[in-house]
């Protein structure tokens, strides 16, 4: 069965909604109230209404990005990637113009995701999340339909990545822990510091070849 014929929605969620949802608030939370601290300053120097136009042009920005990620969801659809937050963004991994191994460093927490553009948009598919010594990945359906939608390109991106995600699968069958898997070592590539960077594309297909 090829991945087009795999038309079943598919959620790629690597977070389940109740954690994004608490996480979201924390954001809105500690954005209002460094826009009431801001705010207050302004108010002090300038007057009380250039302290609430101070505090709400800080806040704003938070509490949007906020309510963005709350409503944020990602599905797969056949090889078309979707995600949803105020709108809906498509990208079809069978045409997608780039493949990037996406890294991101927040709150202690390093995720490791497929960043994917096409036709002017582009997506960050989460693969994995990891803190310490463990973390969370996606589902073994999930990336098995990934890796097919990818290897079915038949370009050597498509097929790095295709590989990459099954040898993460191969190492989750044979129960590695975290640090021993793919995705993890990947990831851990990263120097830190940085809130999110790209692999290069010649480390990531070293490294994959470099596998069992």
């Amino acid at each position: 069965m090829s991945p087009d014929d795999k038309s079943d929605k598919l959620s790629l969620d690597l977070l389940d909604r109740d954690t994004v949802r608490k996480r979201a608030r924390m954001v809105a939370i500690g954005g209002v109230m460094v826009a009431l601290a801001f705010g207050a300053i302004v108010g002090f120097i300038g007057g009380r209404w250039a302290g609430i136009i101070a505090a709400l042009i800080v806040a704003l920005p938070v509490v949007l990005l906020a309510l963005s990620e709350a409503r944020r969801t990602t599905w797969l659809e056949g090889t078309r990637v979707h995600v949803r937050a105020f709108g809906t963004r498509t990208v079809d991994l069978a045409t997608a113009d780039a493949l990037d191994l996406l890294v991101t460093d927040m709150r202690n927490a390093r995720t490791v995701g497929l960043f994917v553009r096409g036709d002017k948009k582009a997506i960050n598919i989460g693969l994995s999340m990891y803190s310490g010594m463990g973390g969370r990945e996606l589902g073994i359906y999930q990336l098995r339909r990934l890796a097919d939608a990818l290897a079915a390109r038949g370009d050597t991106p498509g097929l790095v990545f295709s590989e990459l995600l099954v040898a993460q699968l191969r190492a989750e069958a044979r129960g590695l822990a975290a640090p021993e898997r793919p995705l993890y070592r990947l990831g851990s590539l990263a120097p830190s510091g940085r809130m999110a960077q790209k692999l290069h594309p010649d480390a990531v297909s070293k490294f994959v070849t470099s596998l069992d």
